[in-house]
């Protein structure tokens, strides 16, 4: 099948929706489908192997760049990415943006739409209505149980399958095939021997940083990993750390998705303690909505997940694959640590249960179901 992929999201970058487009693509290219992607911005003449390695991804696909001034915010990209994709032949348009969406819908062009979150803007909720009710709407992707529901309630439609599949983030199962165990992946990475508690992924408000800080206070016997996150934000922290003297809290900031698999295997547990406010990259909240690629990731690696308890994470965590703790208790936190450091045993078998769970949320699988029976 030849499909057009159509994105707002800026190639490269480091922002979460970047990797989640090219992974999306890569599975599409692995399952052997003809992909396109166009994006708004300038060709910043970046190489392929560079790419494959900032998105851990193993396929070459054309890329077109769109130019996008800020101040028509993505129609006019929209409408030349709709137009370039019908022109090239496109079997089925597989777009992000509602703009486009809507567009193509109302064009008759076989389309899906994956929702991330609520309609947004001024005009964000009639677009999404232009989708639903364009003669080209062939399915809908909201990547949570609780999205698809506000989405119905908002619209008074049902949206059942299989026009309406639920389709949560997704990992790359390759990256964490034969990955080290901590204390050897600690010596690869030459970090410091020792029970490790890790946390990767960007610094925003709402990651729950603060937390996982007052928590590396108290428990000077665990050694911290942070890995992720901007320049400006990983400065402000490691000044931070140095202000206050913590030794036992390694700030590591930003590497290439392909090397991130080995980062987390060389943490004994990995930690999500999100808040009841979660900003992305866009400044957005998407606590009640998210299905965050970090969840899948830990759940490959093998390794104990400590989570706080946001409702939605509930759709894919539950007690016999992570320990869900309340997301703003230090104790319970601390206390849960200390716990598991000296109970091997249950920290591999939820671990255990975890890398099992996760084998249906591979990127790949989840291409197949998006676009089953099409």
């Amino acid at each position: 099948m030849r499909i057009a992929f159509i994105s707002a999201s800026k190639i490269p970058s480091r922002t979460a929706n970047s990797i989640q487009v090219m992974k999306v693509c890569n599975a599409f290219c692995a399952l052997n489908h003809q992909v396109t992607l166009w994006v708004p911005g300038s060709n910043p003449g970046v190489k392929w192997d560079d790419l494959k390695s900032m998105y851990g991804t193993g396929y070459d696909f054309p890329i077109h760049w769109l130019r996008s001034p800020d101040i028509f915010r993505k129609y006019d990209f929209s409408l030349r990415a709709v137009f370039a994709a019908r022109f090239w032949g496109a079997d089925l348009l597989y777009v992000w943006p509602l703009q486009a969406a809507a567009l193509a819908s109302r064009l008759k062009l076989p389309t899906l739409l994956e929702a991330h979150d609520r309609p947004r803007g001024r005009l964000g909720p009639s677009l999404m209505r232009w989708y639903l009710t364009g003669a080209g709407a062939v399915r809908l992707l909201p990547i949570t149980v609780a999205l698809r529901q506000w989405l119905a309630n908002f619209y008074r439609v049902e949206l059942a399958e299989p026009f309406a599949l639920v389709s949560p983030m997704g990992v790359d199962l390759k990256q964490y095939d034969n990955l080290p165990d901590p204390i050897e992946a600690r010596r690869q990475l030459e970090l410091p021997e020792g029970f490790t508690a890790g946390y990767t992924g960007h610094l925003y408000p709402g990651r729950g940083l603060e937390l996982l800080y007052q928590v590396a206070l108290r428990k000077p016997d665990i050694k911290f990993l942070w890995v992720g996150g901007e320049k400006s934000a990983v400065d402000l922290w490691r000044e931070r750390v140095e202000k206050d003297g913590i030794r036992n809290l390694h700030i590591h900031g930003f590497v290439p998705n392909e090397e991130l698999p080995l980062f987390q295997a060389a943490c004994d547990v990995l930690m999500m303690p999100y808040e009841s406010k979660v900003s992305v990259s866009s400044g957005a909240d998407t606590a009640a909505f998210a299905s965050p690629m970090k969840v899948f990731e830990y759940m490959a690696v093998g390794r104990l997940i400590l989570s706080s308890d946001l409702p939605v994470l509930r759709e894919v965590l539950n007690s016999t694959n992570s320990v869900i703790l309340p997301m703003d208790q230090v104790e319970a936190w601390c206390n849960t640590l200390q716990e598991m450091m000296v109970d091997p045993a249950r920290r591999k078998s939820l671990a255990e249960h975890a890398r099992a769970d996760v084998f249906q949320y591979s990127w790949i699988e989840r291409a197949k179901r998006s676009i089953q029976d099409l």
